[in-house]
């Protein structure tokens, strides 16, 4: 294995975990917890 398919093999690992993050925090079950830390600056006791 060369330096070179290292790089596509590291390219495309690094690809995947961004795309998986990317539908992680767009899963709709993820809203209603990510809608509520987004207010949590807004919240006053």
């Amino acid at each position: 294995m060369d330096i070179t398919t290292m790089r596509i093999v590291a390219t495309l690992a690094s690809l995947a975990c961004f795309l998986g993050i990317g539908w992680w925090a767009y899963a709709r079950r993820n809203q209603a917890r990510f809608d509520e830390a987004a207010m949590l600056p807004f919240d006053q006791d």
